[in-house]
């Protein structure tokens, strides 16, 4: 039987990844730091190799007699030092690229994102396709966009079989990172809509993502191509945090800022976090205002026309569940 072996595979895309995998009747093994944090892949019938994706030496059995591995791991967000990135991000793909050749795997399945491009102006044909440049017009502590064009290139250079897939921002159940500080902030009174609210959001569900990945790394064409995997912009800011509020309990969001001040408080915000060191993310940040201001003008037309891939999940179904977990999650 074919053996998927994904990387990050606790995380919410990999977990995802693995459940579409289970579903299709194939066999996973996920490499986990932790499998006290495998219980959900457990339940799966997820083989679990512990390996540390720092660590070249110990990936080597986990990746032995593996058909496609999925590289989902990475350094979530854009707050932490250079140093903590480059690791996480950088260092990370190396050694895996390292020991896929060894193991002399059939194909890695790369998981980027559309923050890899940076932050690209819409070109005259109105879209951005997978043909762009990476790393684009980067900010000051531009962290993550940067790691992730660097890891690209690596990928790149890979000799063995790769495709690429670039989400963009992600939402779903068992996101542990993202939507828990998000609900915080809601019910600590920190968020405000950015400009108007009528801008269209670049959301994508994990289930879907998640399929559009195992397409991409099971499509013959597929090898040396990048797809992208987001939403061509289905639900306005405002109607997003409307729904978060009231499945939340909360009172819907009144205030507003413009983008250039919200920018501002973001990298404010960042500042003063550098200067007193802090661990945690500062609450407004350039990369959360990022999220909800950026360009839905990410094509999917290759994805589309070469996997039959597009979203169908609608955001309003996605929270719904999200919600549904988050509330399990926090009453735990």
């Amino acid at each position: 039987m074919k053996l998927n072996v994904i990387t990050g595979g606790t995380g919410l895309l990999g977990s995802h990844i693995a459940e579409a995998l289970v579903a299709r009747g194939e066999r996973v093994r996920a490499v986990v730091r932790s499998p006290r944090s495998a219980g959900f892949l457990r339940q799966l019938g997820v083989e679990v190799a512990q390996a540390d994706l720092l660590d070249a030496a110990s990936l080597g059995p986990a990746l032995t007699g593996a058909d496609i591995v999925y590289h989902c791991a990475a350094r979530v967000g854009n707050w932490g030092a250079w140093k903590q990135f480059q690791a996480d991000v950088v260092e990370t793909t190396c050694n895996l690229l390292q020991a896929c050749t060894k193991a002399k795997v059939g194909r890695l399945l790369h998981v980027s994102s559309v923050s890899a491009y940076g932050h690209p102006r819409v070109p005259q044909t109105g879209t951005i396709a997978e043909d762009a440049p990476l790393g684009q017009r980067l900010g000051f502590l531009d962290h993550y966009s940067r790691t992730k064009a660097e890891a690209e290139r690596l990928v790149r250079a890979y000799r063995g079989d790769v495709t690429i897939v670039r989400p963009s921002w992600i939402f779903g159940p068992r996101d542990r990172n993202g939507f828990p500080r998000l609900a915080q902030a809601l019910r600590d009174g920190w968020v405000s809509i950015v400009g108007d609210g009528t801008n269209l959001l670049n959301i994508v569900y994990a289930a879907d993502a998640a399929e559009g990945a195992v397409r991409a790394a099971n499509y013959p064409g597929g090898v040396g191509q990048a797809y992208n995997l987001c939403s061509e912009g289905v639900i306005t800011q405002r109607a997003f945090f409307d729904c978060l509020t009231d499945g939340l309990g909360l009172p819907r969001i009144r205030k507003h800022a413009s983008v250039r001040l919200a920018h501002l408080g973001g990298l404010f915000g960042e500042i003063v976090g550098r200067v007193f060191r802090w661990k945690r993310s500062p609450h407004v940040t350039r990369y959360g205002t990022g999220l909800l201001t950026r360009s839905t003008r990410y094509s999917i037309a290759k994805a589309r026309t070469e996997l039959g891939w597009e979203p169908t999940t609608s955001p309003e179904e996605g929270l719904r569940q999200t919600l549904e977990w988050f509330r399990t999650t926090d009453r735990g």
